[in-house]
């Protein structure tokens, strides 16, 4: 065969070798950068997020939490606001009521509230800890990294909630306050964190 031709057999030859190995690599590079997209995807997907268990009552909760919240709602139950000091010394720090810090949390709860005495601040302390809760991994002790916070609204998307839910909802907030957290698409009102130890450490909106 003469050599022109030989040549270009070879030539021809290896363009086919060279593009199929282009094809291979460009089919695993493709299927990569898919695999990789479904994995962004889904990590991106409020499916992929779970909320939080929702759980309801006092019978799960740790001793040094459920005394924090009797303490509370022993105040809660007396009616008078000066009775939910005695919650708060069994702190060692203030619980977080505001993005300042009031010197005296009696006398600012008092101040806010729409009564003038404190009563409506023990009421919405009354329905939040009543409501359903959500436990929260927060911090580095493992021992003691669980905050139990009411109500689970707080941390449940808005949009995801049931009719149901919803109406539990409507028990805490009146109803233009709901319409506005649906737009929102979170909750807005005062919520209540106990960590497991028994720490009080917010109530705040």
């Amino acid at each position: 065969m003469p050599f022109d031709r030989r040549f270009g057999a070879i030539a021809a030859a290896v363009f086919v070798i060279v593009g199929l190995g282009l094809v291979h690599v460009c089919s695993k590079g493709s299927d990569a950068v898919a695999q990789s997209t479904r994995q962004k995807s889904t990590a991106n997907s409020p499916v992929a997020a779970a909320s939080p268990s929702v759980r309801y009552g006092t019978s799960g909760l740790p001793q040094p939490v459920l005394e924090m919240r009797d303490a509370i709602m022993s105040a809660v139950r007396s009616g008078r606001i000066e009775d939910l000091r005695t919650a708060v010394e069994l702190n060692e720090i203030k619980p977080a009521v505001s993005d300042k810090s009031p010197g005296d949390l009696i006398a600012y709860w008092r101040q806010v509230s729409g009564d003038g005495e404190g009563r409506e601040i023990l009421a919405m302390l009354g329905e939040i800890l009543d409501a359903g809760y959500v436990t929260l991994p927060i911090g580095k002790d493992i021992e003691n990294n669980r905050v139990y916070v009411w109500p689970y609204f707080a941390e449940v998307p808005i949009g995801s909630l049931t009719p149901a839910q919803e109406v539990e909802l409507l028990r805490l907030v009146p109803a233009q306050a709901f319409k506005e957290m649906k737009q929102s698409g979170r909750y807005s009102h005062y919520k209540v964190g106990i960590g497991a130890d028994g720490t009080w450490h917010f109530f705040l909106r």
